[in-house]
Order: C-alpha cells, then sequence, then structure tokens
C-alpha cells in the first residue's frame, strides 16, 4: 500500500416512493457529490454508502427492485471514476441472473473506469434478508482487489459485525477494507463496529455511511469515518450530507501502540494467532450457535 487520501461521502437519496426516476436521480447525486468531494479533497479513494442507487429499504419487493434498478447501474459510476481518475467503492442492488433475485453489492471501480471487484453483502440484516421475507439474497463469497493504492476488500453495514468475514480478507492480504453503510443501530455501534473491525484485522477502514430518509421513511445519521489500523478515527462526518477525508501513510500505520504516543506496536493480529487452537476447535468456530439471551423484536 503506498500512501493516498481516502474519502467517505455521505448524502440523502430522493425522497418518496422508488421509481425508476429516484434510482436515476440517486446515481446522478452520487456522481456530483464524488465530483465535489475529489474535488475539495483530493481524494484517489472515495467511498459512497450502502445501496446509494436506492436507499437501503426500497419499500418494494425483490421482483419489483429487480425491475426498478438498471442492468446497466454500474456504468455512470465507471464513468465517473475515470473522468476523475480516482478508486470509487459504491453501495448498489444489483439484479441477479434471475427476475426476482437481487444482491446488496459493493462494487470497487478503478481509475480507468473498470471494474475491479464485486462484492455482494454475505451478513443481510434480518429485515433485508430473503431467506426471511426480505428482498435481498445473500452473498456467498469475498473480495479483495489488487490495485495501484494496495489490496483493497469490502464489507457491507452489518457484515460489520461478523469479524470472520474481516479475518478471511485481512489473511488474503487486504491493507484497506471499504464499508458502505446503512447502518441504524446506533453511532455508538457503528463507530464500534468500525474500530474494532480495523483493530482486528489490523486494516484501514473507510466507513460511508447513509444520511436521511430511504424510500420507506428509515432515517439514518451518517457519522461517515476513516479508521486506522490501530482503531484511531482520522476522520468523522456529522448527521448532514458532506464528505471526510484523510491522509493515509501505511508507513506510520502500527508504529504505535497508542496513536500519538512513543510505546510501540509490538504484536500482530495475524502473525500471533493460535492456530493449533482454532483447529483443534473447529467444529465449534463453524458449528451453529446462537446467543444464551432472549432476543426482542422479529
Amino acid at each position: 500500500m503506498r500512501p493516498f487520501v481516502a474519502a467517505a461521502v455521505q448524502f440523502a437519496p430522493e425522497p418518496g416512493p422508488l421509481s425508476a426516476g429516484s434510482v436515476r436521480a440517486n446515481i446522478t447525486k452520487a456522481v456530483e457529490w464524488t465530483g465535489r468531494c475529489v474535488s475539495g479533497s483530493g481524494a484517489e479513494l472515495v467511498v459512497l454508502p450502502e445501496s446509494c442507487t436506492t436507499g437501503f429499504n426500497p419499500g418494494v419487493s425483490a421482483a419489483e427492485l429487480w425491475e426498478l434498478v438498471p442492468g446497466d447501474v454500474t456504468e455512470p459510476f465507471q464513468e465517473a471514476a475515470r473522468d476523475l481518475g480516482v478508486h470509487l467503492c459504491f453501495g448498489t442492488y444489483e439484479r441477479g441472473a434471475v427476475p426476482g433475485v437481487v444482491y446488496n453489492a459493493a462494487v470497487l471501480v478503478g481509475p480507468g473506469g473498470d471494474v475491479l471487484g464485486t462484492y455482494h453483502k454475505t451478513h443481510p440484516f434480518r429485515v433485508e434478508d430473503a431467506r426471511r421475507g426480505g428482498w435481498a439474497t445473500p452473498g456467498s463469497d469475498v473480495c479483495v482487489a489488487d490495485t495501484p493504492l494496495g489490496r483493497i476488500g469490502m464489507a457491507i453495514c452489518f457484515d460489520g459485525d461478523f469479524p470472520e468475514l474481516w479475518r478471511i480478507q485481512a489473511v488474503r492480504g487486504a491493507e484497506l477494507i471499504c464499508r458502505p453503510s446503512a447502518l441504524l443501530r446506533s453511532a455508538d455501534i457503528w463507530e464500534l463496529t468500525c474500530r474494532a473491525r480495523a483493530y482486528d484485522e489490523h486494516v484501514y477502514v473507510v466507513g460511508a455511511n447513509a444520511v436521511g430518509a430511504d424510500p420507506a421513511g428509515t432515517l439514518y445519521f451518517g457519522n461517515s469515518m476513516i479508521v486506522t489500523p490501530v482503531a484511531e478515527v482520522v476522520a468523522r462526518a456529522a448527521t448532514h450530507e458532506g464528505w471526510v477525508a484523510a491522509a493515509l501513510d501505511p508507513g506510520a500505520a502500527m508504529a504505535s501502540l497508542t496513536p500519538g504516543s512513543s510505546v510501540p506496536h509490538g504484536f500482530d493480529h495475524l502473525a500471533e494467532r493460535n492456530l493449533e487452537l482454532y483447529e483443534k476447535h473447529a467444529a465449534e468456530l463453524f458449528g451453529p450457535a446462537s446467543a444464551p439471551f432472549p432476543r426482542g423484536g422479529a
């Protein structure tokens, strides 16, 4: 990984019911905000929120959503990345091969306009999960892309609660993980999971969280942030539309155990894994389980 400026952009989707027109308007807005961010920050990597082409809760069925999301949804973003000469990661619903199958996707586009990788959310939130009556079909693989900036992985919103996904990407050599999100539980949970996953895996995390209301009327709080491999938040947005950016210096990323201090960072969570222990308990690690406490809600 080389030094560069990364940025996270947050903006509100078009108000009102989802339509083909609002999807087009959201794409236009995403491209405009990307241009403003690059112009103001000099960012070489820009991350946009989860499902920014529609809003997270589309307020329609999977079959309707499949019809409303264009098959060429990535093309305007590819053109923007090419025009601006940047890497761009954005969240969108993406048509599956079969009508009615929709994926919650993160797409990484390079400065040449080429798609470097596509990730389908592997841990859909309960309300969106097609297995529970929602609209999004779970993905089944991870994605880590080689880029001129470094090795970049992707995770989407609720994926941040599952360290196993992030560990796979880190073992594959990810140095930075983009986290497009529309997280609405709390700002504390958002910060906790961004910082914990950055620290667990010693990766940079660029988390772009939605603001405003989606087509179903759900409100989002923003607080997009950039976190270093030692869990330091080096950029943080508020609750309105805008962007944040930070210069990332991989040479100094793990120099200190406590950011700003002289205490060296002498350990490595990846190198110091107890693989013998994990292999011994593989059946428990990979077997079904549930929390021991009763849950509220659906």
